[in-house]
């Protein structure tokens, strides 16, 4: 992800035919993955997560190398295509979670879904050191070698996936469109609506703020070096909590972890609306980050306790597609709020949001307890 962050839009830059489009391919990105969550949840669960995961690498290698050539002939169409399909991979990865936690016992589930996340703290290392050794690896063309990377990192994550064990299908029978849309209805038990509404929160606060902050701090005349650091210790935050906050989830519950987050999140919005310094961005970007953790693996954890073996494929689907949904919205109007109201309302803005979706919380919690 973070060598697609980088990628996506130096390549459209290069290519775009106007300024305004450069960053379509990393919007076209984001589509994919809304549209092939559910699609891949299905897959797994009618045919094991092993032939969901391969499919995933399958459409990484050949969006990575439809990179490769969309850069050598110059075409701003087939990089655009690129990115659908190294965006439905991403999507497919994100289950990753869910595999990990259907591994282990229920008790260690939320362990397992944290030390998952950890993946996330490697790659914000790993992936933009990766991009730079890479990038000009073929020479003349810029870039394509990152591309090609990408496709070598992906055959190579084939041979422990293929070295493990994971559970059986749990949906061996095909069911309609209708039975399909039918089964939704678990989405209105109150766990599962509570999880997916967690998830969301949590997922959509996060892309709210972080996705303009570094429009944010150029206006207020930080340089690109300061907000691009701003945006790395974020990244930080977001997945160093893993090392044990499913440990804490074991510990003292789900419901409690998850009220926290939403408290960071909730201070997070209010530092960021208290100013516009250095120590501002910092401290209000490193709560979101651990505000998402917890908040985020809490909704996993809560999402895998309360649906059955037959309902995962369906219900995990519809929760990723339902996110993905709520990132994309919240990722159009952050943009929309930070450029024709400004940072201290888009600040304000999630701060009420959170109010009231952890007044919801709390409600349902209580409701379910």
């Amino acid at each position: 992800m973070p060598m697609l962050i980088i990628m996506g839009g130096l390549a459209g830059l290069m290519l775009a035919p106007s300024t305004a489009l450069a960053t379509l391919p990393a919007s076209l990105q984001t589509l994919a993955g809304l549209l092939a969550a559910a699609p891949f949840s299905l897959l797994m669960g009618r045919r094991g997560r092993k032939t969901g995961f391969a499919t995933g690498v399958v459409c990484a290698v050949v969006g990575a190398f439809l990179g490769v050539w969309a850069l050598h002939i110059g075409s701003f169409i087939l990089l655009c295509i690129a990115h659908l399909a190294l965006g439905a991979a991403l999507a497919c990865y994100q289950y990753f979670r869910f595999a990990a936690a259907e591994t282990v016992s229920a008790e260690w589930q939320p362990v397992a879904i944290s030390l998952m996340l950890t993946s996330g703290l490697i790659a914000a290392f790993v992936g933009p050191q990766v991009f730079i050794t890479a990038k000009d690896a073929l020479a003349p063309i810029p870039l394509a070698g990152a591309y090609a990377a990408l496709a070598g990192l992906s055959i190579i994550g084939l041979i422990p996936l293929l070295l493990t064990k994971l559970p059986a299908p749990t949906n061996g029978t095909p069911q309609s469109l209708k039975q399909r849309f039918a089964s939704l209805s678990i989405l209105k038990r109150k766990p599962v609506r509570l999880a997916v509404g967690l998830g969301a929160v949590s997922q959509g606060i996060m892309v709210f703020l972080m996705v303009p902050t570094p429009l944010a701090m150029i206006g207020c005349g930080f340089s690109e070096t300061v907000a691009g650091d701003v945006i790395r210790w974020h990244v930080v935050a977001m997945f160093a909590p893993s090392f044990f906050t499913g440990f804490l989830i074991k510990r003292f519950d789900v419901h409690p972890i998850a009220l926290i987050g939403l408290a960071l999140l909730i201070v997070s919005s209010i530092a960021a609306l208290s100013g516009l310094t250095s120590f501002h961005f910092y401290g209000s970007l490193v709560l979101l980050g651990i505000g998402w953790n917890f908040g985020f693996i809490s909704a996993t954890t809560m999402l895998a306790n309360s649906v059955k073996e037959d309902e995962k494929a369906l219900v995990q689907g519809a929760n990723d597609t339902l996110i993905a949904l709520v990132s994309t919205l919240c990722a159009f109007a952050a943009g929309a709020i930070i450029a024709g109201f400004g940072w201290a309302v888009l600040a304000a803005v999630s701060f009420g949001l959170l109010m009231v979706a952890s007044a919801v919380f709390v409600k349902e919690t209580r409701a379910i307890s």
